[in-house]
């Protein structure tokens, strides 16, 4: 599976090695591609995953501000709905596509 902004590829995994939650599929951190990702202030918190981190996602010529999104620390309980341990794991959304 691959996570795609006009045509780059943002991350890239198994599809065994991806989590889906909600809907969102979550890659695991090993598989983003590095320097397309940039940390952003936007603040939220989910009542059963806790504090989320926000990405402004890249490809070199354009940038998508609150593309991706992570839960670095998820509340430990939340693994167990989840069926197991996604701390870091990205989800894309906003003009990114997950593809085969």
């Amino acid at each position: 599976m691959k996570a795609v902004l006009n045509g780059t590829i943002v991350a890239e995994a198994a599809l065994e090695d991806l989590i889906k939650i909600e809907g969102n599929w979550y890659f695991p951190p090993s598989s983003i591609t590095a320097g397309l990702l940039t940390a952003t202030d936007t603040a939220y918190t989910c009542s059963w995953k806790g504090e989320c981190q926000y990405f402004t996602v890249t490809d070199g010529t354009s940038s998508v501000t609150d593309g991706a999104f992570s839960y670095p620390t998820p509340t430990p309980s939340s693994f167990d709905r989840v069926g197991q341990d996604y701390s870091g794991y990205v989800a894309f959304w906003k003009d990114l596509k997950v593809i085969d």
